[in-house]
């Protein structure tokens, strides 16, 4: 969805709840002037005073209110609050999906930033900050706000978003990505046999081992830097492991220095350096730059690269090769490869034209010789078509992207168009013929479709009893149609109709298909006959049919701006996004840390376990939902640029939020008491990351094991904390 499109949503969607919220009527408690909402029960003056004007009474699961009831304040004023523990965990799901919201602008506004100004000092420093905002935004609310002694007690939470997010991302995220990434690990090109339609658990056992994926050396400096941000966690334990615990401030403030030190290295690293960013740059686009090569291809292409039928154009992809290589040696060289990229203008966007042919010349160069012959060519590029057209079924590009594609499959798309007004056109008549025979039969005295009538109709077409109507059958059908301005041809009509009524592609109608297809075509208002009928009547056609009629309208956005009039709204909309999800965040941080709070104390959970495995899910849910995209292209540079950007989050994660909770701790003079959390994070860390730092290949069974890492981190603090107190 476009991201300007998404905040604004996320600014309605904020308004209407608190205008919901705040025209709410109630019952105004006697005594007091105030407008305020009643418990329902009758607060007399003499018996009660009344709460103060700024609090709004919600009747709760406990009952009645009394003197010693406890009242919930209002925050900043306006925004509800609950007594009860179902009103307490809805507060936390519309405020955790409120800072998902909030977070995607953030990140939607920063990656276009960063894809316009390329490596740089944004790229090494706010770009990855702006990434681990959410959580240090709610950290610090947790204990800046606040007494000392309600600032203790709430930044329990903020720690268990802080572990929660790192474990989380090293746990389930990085096993889904392993999983959903892998291939036979025999042979690179085949995709894991776990796709296979037909499950079978001889089949699942021996992916297990013979699956997975593979990383490149880059992924695996990546982890080590990430292994390096559990130092102030190892720091910080100093004073449990020798029970110094008067050395505990001082500790506390070398910690913080360390992690700041880390921090800023990182960040000048990183402008040196600048291959961190150009992986996360590589991240961000990945997407785009298969796209853009094709089409510009396709605009000096003297044919189409697509048939009408939507199969790669070999000799028109023959022609493209010989105009690439220049030097007519039959092969295309890595220096005449990027000089085709520096013809394409990458707009809004930068790229590195060498990081580009390498990767391209490991995907296209099978033979491993520097050189990509013609079939090579072919092979490679007839590959990149078909991802895109497999893209367009998972719906895993962006709506930009989709407008590209649009281009390229256009005489397609209208060929389908086409054929699929004539089917309509053709099943119309034919729908016509059979009612105007047995329009009493076919429908019910409710007016839906009579299943039974048309069931015994498929029994009448069906001459020979096979339970099939076959060609035949149905060309004896047609012989008594008329099909008005249709050029009537019987052969291409009944095969026209098999194409509408068969599902399963053997050139023949069973009974279950003729049924779904008839009920279809009646278009009748019966809920549950147009549910059975779009179990087995939704086509590849339809799907193309409701995808394409959504890119043609983004498509028709787009007509009439200049680039840079283009290039200037970019800008705009990308500020203020990135403003909006940073004030989204700010403004409901402390609301959420309070709700988290009162779902505790009501529930009898302890607030870390609540922080640790839900509000994760709202902050890590966009990143997760963009790395599980990129992992489904089974490619071992996405799947490494995908893995990447876990440890880089884990790192960045780790090293500003620990700097702001030792800050919180050091200024409010708070105690520390975090250790079995921290030394968790510090395990989990330790663990993946220095076996991804030694290690490239990952089976399919490792997955497994990072999902049971999760649970496990869960146990391992209820036990560490309980050890530690005890201590």
């Amino acid at each position: 969805m476009n991201l300007h499109i998404m905040c604004i949503r996320s600014i309605f969607i904020l308004v209407a709840f608190l205008i919901v919220i705040a025209t709410i009527d109630g019952r105004s408690v006697p005594g007091d002037s105030s407008p305020l909402i009643s418990d329902g029960v009758d607060c007399g003056h003499d018996q009660h005073n009344g709460p103060p004007p700024d609090l709004i009474l919600l009747k709760g699961a406990a009952g009645d209110l009394d003197d010693e009831d406890e009242v919930c304040e209002q925050m900043y004023g306006f925004l509800p609050c609950s007594y009860s523990i179902a009103g307490h965990l809805f507060l936390i799901l519309v405020y955790e999906y409120l800072l998902f919201q909030g977070e995607s602008c953030v990140a939607s506004g920063s990656e276009q930033i960063f894809k316009m100004l390329g490596p740089g000092i944004f790229g090494a420093s706010a770009f990855h900050v702006l990434g681990a905002l959410p959580e240090a935004l709610i950290l610090l609310a947790s204990g800046l706000l606040n007494s000392e002694e309600v600032a203790q007690e709430y930044v329990v939470t903020g720690v268990g978003l802080l572990a929660g997010s790192s474990i989380l991302l090293l746990t389930l995220l990085w096993g889904t990505c392993v999983l959903l990434g892998s291939r036979k690990l025999s042979d690179g090109m085949e995709p894991n046999t776990l796709n296979s339609s037909k499950f079978s658990w001889k089949k699942f056992l021996s992916s297990l081992k013979g699956s997975g994926i593979i990383t490149d050396l880059e992924t695996s400096y990546t982890a080590r830097i990430m292994v390096i941000s559990a130092f102030p966690f190892i720091m910080i334990q100093i004073p449990d492991i020798f029970s110094v615990y008067s050395a505990q401030r001082v500790m506390i403030l070398c910690s913080l220095a360390v992690s700041v030190g880390l921090l800023l290295l990182y960040f000048f690293y990183q402008i040196f350096e600048p291959w961190i960013q150009k992986r996360s740059l590589e991240y961000v686009k990945h997407e785009q730059l298969m796209l853009r090569i094709i089409q510009h291809l396709q605009r000096h292409a003297l044919e189409r690269l697509l048939t009408e039928d939507g199969a790669p154009n070999v000799h028109a992809i023959r022609r493209l090769f010989e105009e690439i290589d220049q030097d007519g040696d039959d092969a295309i060289s890595p220096s005449e490869l990027k000089e085709l990229l520096q013809e394409i203008k990458f707009k809004h966007m930068h790229v590195d034209k060498d990081k580009a042919v390498d990767e391209i010349m490991k995907e296209f160069d099978i033979a491993g010789d520097q050189r990509i012959s013609k079939d090579e060519f072919v092979t490679g590029f007839t590959k990149w078509l078909e991802e895109a057209k497999i893209a367009m079924d998972k719906r895993t590009y962006s709506n930009n992207s989709f407008k590209d594609l649009y281009q390229l499959f256009q005489p397609f798309i209208q060929k389908k168009k086409g054929e699929r007004k004539l089917k309509k056109q053709i099943a119309a008549e034919i729908l016509a013929h059979v009612q105007a025979k047995s329009v009493k039969t076919l429908f019910a005295e409710n007016g839906t479709p009579d299943l039974p009538a048309i069931r015994r109709l498929f029994e009448q077409i069906d001459r020979n009893g096979d339970n099939s109507i076959s060609q035949a059958e149905l060309k004896e059908l047609m012989m008594g149609i008329k099909f008005g301005d249709i050029s009537f041809n019987v052969d291409e009509v009944v095969s026209k109709v098999i194409e509408v009524f068969d599902r399963s592609g053997n050139s023949q109608i069973n009974e279950e298909e003729f049924v779904a297809g008839l009920v279809n075509l009646l278009d009748t208002s019966g809920e549950g006959s147009k549910i059975q009928a779009s179990k087995l009547n939704t086509s590849q056609d339809d799907f193309y049919q409701r995808t394409w009629e959504e890119t043609d309208k983004l498509v028709d956005e787009d007509k009439g701006k200049g680039d840079a009039k283009k290039a200037s709204w970019i800008w705009v909309k990308s500020m203020s996004s990135l403003l909006l999800g940073v004030i989204i965040l700010a403004v409901l941080a402390e609301p959420l840390i309070s709700s988290v709070q009162s779902f505790s104390k009501s529930a009898g959970i302890p607030p870390f376990f609540i922080s640790f495995i839900l509000v994760p899910l709202a902050t890590n849910a966009r990143g997760a939902s963009a790395a599980i995209k990129a992992a489904r292209h089974k490619k071992e540079r996405t799947t490494s640029l995908t893995l990447s950007e876990i440890y880089g989050e884990v790192f960045m994660s780790n090293m500003l939020g620990f700097c702001v909770l030792l800050s919180l701790i050091y200024v409010r003079d708070l105690t520390w008491e975090f250790s079995a959390e921290v030394l968790v994070v510090l395990i989990v860390c330790s663990l993946v990351g220095l076996i991804a730092s030694f290690r490239s290949t990952f089976p399919v069974w490792t997955s497994i094991l990072a999902y049971l890492l999760y649970p496990l981190s869960l146990l391992l603090v209820y036990v560490l904390d309980d050890v530690l107190n005890y201590s």
